[in-house]
């Protein structure tokens, strides 16, 4: 395995990272505010990305939370989707378009693990005393091939809206080792999962060994396409990030601090091409 270069977006990338054929993005944070849609600034640039190389969307939301943040606003002509590749709940899931988009596998938990995991996480909250002033939605959500802990509620944003976003970000800020506590005291009593902590708010448990690494190796996989020849964008690339797991795959990364970073790079990425969208 080649040994991965990380980057913190401060201006010019190198040009080895401009000729990579695919483009891996963490989705919150990173292309989009967290649980927000896509502006139309991103929407204009991921469209002349797409006209010249693959691109990759990576992140713990379930389908049905891509489609909100993301397709909803892509309106582009088809020979521009047939580049794009969706990995929803961490690469527990596949989705590509083919005269629609196409799920191309779906690695759901059982009864029995879904039963273990949502109660683990009760009683973890339980033993901590923890409980929001208000909760907006469930705070545990079954995505199917993912369980989610949410410590506002799974709906704040789809309720508050920009203000949901804020208060997310608010309570992140406050309660950041509560959020990593959190997340150690489920790993500890689900030793056969995966638990993470995600984005602002969420605790993320998947199937052990499920994690951003995997959803490399699943994009390799799939689209056939060396892990040398990706470079991944994502805003928790740092030690204890949901993004972090990337790095051991040796893939090259450039650690963002949200969208506004993301466009800036996306448009050095397209200087190659003497594309200035």
């Amino acid at each position: 395995m080649k040994r991965m270069t990380l980057l913190s977006f401060r201006g010019k990338i190198p040009k080895s990272f401009r000729d990579k054929d695919l483009v891996v993005f963490d989705l919150d944070g990173t292309l989009t505010r967290t649980k927000s849609t896509a502006d139309s600034r991103m929407v204009q640039l991921l469209a002349s990305l797409l006209a010249k190389k693959k691109v990759a969307v990576i992140g713990g939301g379930k389908y049905k939370q891509f489609q909100i943040q993301l397709l909803t606003r892509l309106h582009y002509p088809e020979e521009l989707l047939l580049n794009l590749y969706l990995f929803p709940t961490t690469a527990t899931s596949m989705y590509r378009y083919h005269k629609g988009w196409q799920r191309m596998y779906f690695l759901k938990f059982s009864r029995r693990e879904r039963q273990k995991i949502i109660h683990t996480l009760h009683g973890v909250l339980k033993e901590i005393q923890y409980a929001p002033k208000k909760a907006y939605g469930k705070l545990i959500e079954d995505r199917g091939t993912q369980i989610t802990l949410s410590t506002l509620g799974q709906d704040v944003v789809k309720i508050l809206g920009a203000k949901g976003v804020r208060l997310k970000e608010e309570w992140f800020r406050k309660n950041k080792p509560l959020k990593f506590r959190i997340a150690r005291l489920a790993q500890k009593r689900l030793p056969r999962f995966e638990v993470h902590a995600a984005g602002f708010t969420s605790i993320d448990v998947t199937r052990k060994g499920i994690d951003k690494a995997y959803g490399i190796r699943q994009i390799q996989k799939h689209l056939k396409i060396p892990i040398r020849k990706m470079l991944f964008i994502g805003d928790a690339l740092f030690k204890g990030g949901n993004d972090y797991a990337a790095r051991r795959t040796g893939v090259d990364c450039i650690a963002v601090r949200g969208p506004e970073d993301t466009k800036r790079i996306i448009r050095e990425l397209l200087t190659e091409f003497k594309i200035t969208p």
